[in-house]
This record gives structure tokens, sequence and C-alpha cells, in this order.
């Protein structure tokens, strides 16, 4: 939250720089949809303004729909995002599974370059989360009996996401979040399809652990390679059965009565 001590000068109290400032502190992800804000009090502490100028602030981001007010409830950071009301695009590469692959390809060219920025901006602060998110999902990759898919998918795209967010690229972290339900679906077809086989696991969790220690190490073009490398191993696996379920269909069919 170190962010969040940075108190405007006497020059920057305005009410519009008030807003900038609250902004920005979404924007980097200090405040991230749904999360309530601070009382007005504590806001007031921290950015060193008065209070009158804070309630125009934040009369502002209302009038911009980045915050909500519910009376007597405070100020939470909306939805900046449409979740629901996803376009027919999305539905599209939603229901369509060969778009996995161009998925998987997106993926590597942003998250290549968010790891090897998280390896050379990430602080003390996002190693720690990093860590963090990385034994969560170690640790029920290694104790859960039997592993529950979706959840080790969704411990799997936390750890991912935490790394982004180390980038201290706000555009890049806002894009990735943007394809939430979509990165979701690439993992959770990764962990379905080849958790389950011996060489792949051990080969995804070597991966991860990797990337975990570059990125907290700093090394910068390590974190980049090794995520392109999973990513693209991924790929390939996921091709290779693909290849294979081909083979085993026609070979199926052959056997099968036509007349």
């Amino acid at each position: 939250m170190a962010a969040e001590n940075q108190a405007l000068s006497p020059g920057q109290r305005r009410p519009d720089q008030v807003a900038t400032r609250l902004e920005r502190l979404i924007l980097d992800g200090v405040f991230r949809p749904g999360q309530l804000l601070p009382s007005e009090r504590r806001l007031c502490d921290r950015l060193g303004v008065s209070r009158a100028s804070l309630r125009e602030g934040l009369r502002i981001l209302r009038s911009k729909g980045i915050i909500d007010t519910r009376q007597g409830h405070g100020s939470t950071v909306a939805t900046l995002l449409p979740v629901n009301q996803q376009s027919p695009l999305m539905h599209l590469f939603k229901d369509h599974p060969r778009t996995l692959f161009d998925l998987l390809e997106v993926r590597a060219l942003l998250e290549g370059e968010s790891a090897r920025l998280a390896a050379s901006r990430g602080t003390s602060a996002d190693r720690v989360l990093i860590t963090r998110r990385y034994h969560e999902m170690a640790d029920y990759a290694e104790t859960a009996e039997p592993i529950d898919v979706e959840r080790l998918a969704r411990f799997d795209h936390a750890f991912h996401l935490a790394v982004s967010q180390a980038s201290h690229n706000p555009v890049l972290v806002h894009t990735l979040q943007s394809l939430t339900d979509l990165l979701l679906s690439s993992v959770f077809a990764s962990v379905k399809h080849l958790y389950h086989l011996p060489v792949p696991r051990a080969m995804i969790n070597q991966q991860h652990a990797q990337l975990h220690d570059a990125v907290v190490s700093g090394d910068a073009e390590q974190a980049k390679q090794v995520a392109l490398e999973h990513l693209s191993s991924i790929s390939q696996l996921l091709r290779d059965l693909e290849v294979e379920h081909d083979r085993l269909e026609r070979s199926s069919m052959r056997l099968e009565e036509w007349q």
C-alpha cells in the first residue's frame, strides 16, 4: 500500500486532483473492482486532503461510473469491465474449443512480457504475494486427493495473475483481467487434460516452480523464457492429445457397421 501513502502536495488538493489520485490507485490495483474504499477519515489522512475535497473527488468518480456509493455502506470500486453481458465474439471464443490454441498464443505474448516486467519491477510486497499464490497452488496440487480440477485451475490462474500484477503496467494487468473467463478456460483445459498424466503433471509443476523462482529472484530474461516455454509446451501437449484423439476416432469409425 506504499502508493496510498504518498500525500498530495498543498497545490494538488483540488477535487479533480483528488479524483485523479484515486483513479491512479484503482489503475494500480491498490483498490480493486468490488472492493470497499477506506473510510472518508482514513482517505483524508492518507491523501492529505480535506473532507470537502475528498467528497467532491468521490462525486467526480461516481459521475464517471468508476465507483458506486450506497447510503450507509460507503463507496466501492465499480466493475470496470463487463462480466455477465459478454459480446457475441466472446461467446464464439468460448463455444469453439479450437480457439484454445489461439488463446494460448495470446497468453504467451502477454504473460511472457508480464513475467519479465514482474522480475525487473516487482517490489518486496509483490514477491510476497507471488510466493503466497504459488504455495497455495503447489500445496493443493501435492496434498489434494482427489484433485478438484476447477479449484486447481483457479489457484493456477491466481498465481499467474499475481505475476502480471507485479509488472506494474496497469494496461497489461487490466487487459489480462478482461480476459479472465477465457484465461480460466485455457487453464482449466490444461489441468483437465494434462494433470492426470504423470509426465505433463511433473513438467507443469516444475515450470511453475521455475517461474516463481525467476520472478522473485529478479531474473527478468529467465522469467520470460520460462513463461514462454510453459505455455508453448502446454499448447504442444494439447495438440498431441487432439491428434491422438482424432486417430482413435478414425480407427473406431472403421470398425463400425455403416451398412
